[in-house]
């Protein structure tokens, strides 16, 4: 099997509607960050629940997920469900694994659904805050 590599896609062009993606192989940096409200999750999530599935199961090394979702449709959360559910078996397993998911802090919904992540999967998620405007670009 080949060398995992990075996964990258970097969304420059906002009216697709996916995020930006940063996910390091040598440093186990992983990081969603955007809007996602794509037509086709599936085939746009599908590559980086492959990624996680490799990267739990050929490198072993602590995994750091990171999200700065501003926006998510009721698709793209079963594909983090999906995420979720990978990263909880592999610490489970012995693996290392942190979870930051930083929020707008007026965005109740948004908390919520963090907490149920947290409820259904048994994976610990840091909920991080932010003012909007506090956002990076």
């Amino acid at each position: 099997m080949s060398e995992l590599k990075d996964l990258i896609i970097d969304n420059k062009d906002k009216r697709f509607f996916t995020p930006s993606v940063y996910f390091s192989a040598r440093t186990g940096i992983c990081e969603l960050k955007g809007e996602s409200f794509l037509e086709n999750t599936k085939e746009f999530y599908a590559p980086l629940i492959e990624w996680l599935k490799r990267y739990t199961t050929e490198v072993k090394k602590p995994i750091a997920f990171i999200i700065k979702l501003t926006y998510y449709n009721t698709s793209t959360s079963r594909s983090l469900l999906e995420m979720f559910n990978i990263l909880k078996e592999y610490q489970d397993n012995g693996g290392e694994v942190i979870v930051n998911w930083h929020y707008d802090e007026s965005d109740v919904d948004m908390k919520e659904d963090i907490e149920d992540y947290m409820i259904d999967t048994g994976l610990k998620i840091n909920l991080i805050p932010f003012k909007p405007e506090e956002l990076e670009e």
